[in-house]
């Protein structure tokens, strides 16, 4: 399982969206990212916050290629930062090959000016275990690097090896390529009907639902007549975000609910996602009107958010929000808003407004995401996705992109990032998601106490863990019976109401407060289980208090607070204290 303790980096397939490691949280509002002069990244936070999603891939992913990124961390080039890169590799165990963001080794020379030459910057990142370049920079400028000395036959010999050990895992050299395992894989064999099974899986689990005033949906679809789909996204074949592929059926997500009622009306309201004219306003009322019921699709698509164009704002773009607000004041009953887009939209005007009775997120649903959704809208799927990342209100863009920190800060009302860390009032916090029934969680079974060790082996460094300990806490790596102290949860998890459905069990950790730095909590385990209607099944999680119980103190050093952890489920808490 991924670390689970960042909502920037989590195995999103489980309990939420898609799969993917995002920084959205910190990518919000840019002008021009290559420029732009960031704050120092603590030790701290790049040993809780931003390593945790790749070392995960590493060690429980088992990756075989990383890469490194555009930017710089601490002044450094990714892809020059040899304590960085090395990192990977000898503490992580890491054994593939590393390439780098397309033209990120160009950007050392030309836009950081890290080094005073091409050949330089081809060298320095060859040096720090960059292995491969995509782009042609190293194709360029790498044989004047070798003859001018910058780059020696041993740096070339240790990139190859990297790359050539992965061919060989594939089989490659494996007599003629032309008759390996992969060598007939075709378009053939991606639109099967198992592939496409999963990705409506995917996207049935993904869909958020926010809000759901007086259980207004799911839709009796036999007391409509006419339905209304207003919205730019509303007619777009298979919405996906930034490197999709090509679908296999183009179907809209009014096209889906066609099949499920005969009329449906459909109006873009705005001529594209920017929505910066009310032109199409008076067709979209006008079905509206109409309609028995009405559905607005709203939010954000590629030309709002993609890589190298960031938001300004947290609010719908251009006149959407009025859009969605006029539509429910002429609709004959409360509206259904559906939200695409991957980052957070601040729609707080709709979690207020009675007209405004329900809220789903679908985020990029793919080409399935149609008929996901109105699977949902009618009842014959049940939502249980719930929120990978914190939704900020439009105040959160007033913290500057540029501050890299994580924990708050009183003293100039930085009010810090994530659940973690974030001391203001969210519009939906991370793990929000509600469900058409309801579910009930009992504990059946958690040690109260657990007693660790130092250890033994060598005196001076355990007699400062014991002076540590003093203070509330112990360094991790002085507890070598952590592998000892696993424990697991036992839980019972039932579904109170008349419809099946899956519940996403979230079991978050508060450490003691007297220690400064510690989260408010964290996520230590999650799990999604499918209860029957009226019924109840029993699951468990696992927890290992190093790993998941500790955090990194001021100087980078994972630590473990003594005293009465609590554990955090649903509406369950319970204490193990920790002692030695």
């Amino acid at each position: 399982m991924p670390e689970p303790n960042s909502e920037l980096g989590l195995n999103l397939q489980h309990p939420f969206s898609s799969f993917r490691i995002i920084y959205q949280e910190l990518n919000l509002i840019h002008k021009h990212p290559t420029s732009v002069t960031l704050l120092a990244v603590t030790k701290q936070d790049m040993e809780d916050t931003f390593q945790p999603p790749f070392r995960s891939c590493i060690q429980q992913g088992k990756a075989s290629c990383l890469m490194c990124s555009c930017n710089s961390v601490n002044g450094v080039p990714t892809c020059a930062d040899e304590e960085l890169l090395d990192k990977v590799r000898t503490d992580w165990g890491f054994d593939g090959y590393i390439t780098s963001d397309c033209d990120s080794v160009a950007t050392i020379y030309e836009y950081q000016n890290y080094t005073k030459t091409p050949e330089e910057a081809v060298a320095v990142a060859l040096k720090a275990g960059t292995n491969i370049n995509c782009g042609k920079y190293m194709l360029r400028h790498m044989k004047s690097a070798f003859q001018q000395g910058n780059v020696l036959e041993e740096d070339l010999d240790r990139a190859l090896q990297y790359l050539f050990s992965i061919q060989f895992r594939l089989g490659l050299f494996d007599g003629n390529p032309a008759k390996g395992q992969f060598a007939k894989f075709g378009p053939q064999d991606v639109c099967t009907s198992n592939n496409l099974n999963l990705a409506l899986d995917a996207a049935r689990q993904g869909i958020v639902l926010l809000k759901n005033d007086q259980k207004f949906l799911p839709l009796d679809k036999r007391s409509i007549s006419t339905l209304a789909i207003v919205g730019p996204m509303a007619n777009v074949s298979s919405p996906g975000g930034t490197y999709t592929g090509f679908p296999c059926k183009l179907k809209s997500i009014h096209e889906r609910f066609h099949r499920h009622i005969n009329r449906t009306l459909h109006a873009a309201g705005c001529l594209d996602v920017g929505c910066n004219s009310t032109a199409g306003f008076p067709d979209a009322i006008s079905i509206a009107k109409e309609a028995d019921y009405v559905i607005v699709v709203a939010g954000l698509d590629l030309s709002q958010e993609r890589e190298g164009h960031g938001r300004y704002s947290l609010l719908l773009p251009g006149y959407q929000t009025n859009l969605v607000t006029t539509l429910a004041a002429v609709s004959k009953k409360p509206i259904i808003l559906v939200l695409t887009g991957s980052g957070p939209v601040d729609v707080s005007f709709a979690e207020k407004d009675p007209r405004i009775t329900s809220i789903l997120w679908v985020a990029y649903p793919g080409e399935t995401g149609g008929k996901a959704l109105s699977e949902i809208v009618f009842g014959y799927q049940n939502p249980g996705g719930k929120l990978p990342i914190t939704w900020y209100l439009e105040s959160f863009t007033k913290v500057p992109m540029t501050d890299m920190n994580m924990r708050s800060n009183p003293a100039n009302g930085y009010p810090g990032r994530t659940y973690w860390f974030y001391t203001g009032d969210p519009l939906y916090g991370f793990g929000h998601g509600l469900s058409y029934t309801s579910f009930s969680s009992q504990l059946l079974s958690a040690p109260n106490r657990l007693s660790l060790s130092l250890a033994k082996s060598n005196w001076k460094r355990s007699i400062l863990a014991q002076e540590r300990s003093r203070l509330g806490y112990i360094p991790v790596d002085e507890v070598p019976s952590c592998s000892l102290s696993k424990f697991f949860i036992h839980i019972d998890v039932a579904n109170d109401g008349d419809m099946d459905g899956s519940h996403v069990l979230l079991l978050f950790s508060r450490v003691p407060q007297n220690i400064q730095g510690a989260p408010q909590k964290q996520l230590v385990g999650f799990d999604r289980v499918h209860v029957p209607a009226c019924k109840s099944v029993q699951t468990s999680l696992l927890v290992d208090p190093c790993e998941f119980l500790s955090f990194a103190n001021d100087q980078g050093n994972r630590i473990l607070a003594l005293g009465e952890h609590t554990l955090i489920l649903d509406d369950i808490e319970h204490i193990v204290s920790i002692e030695m």
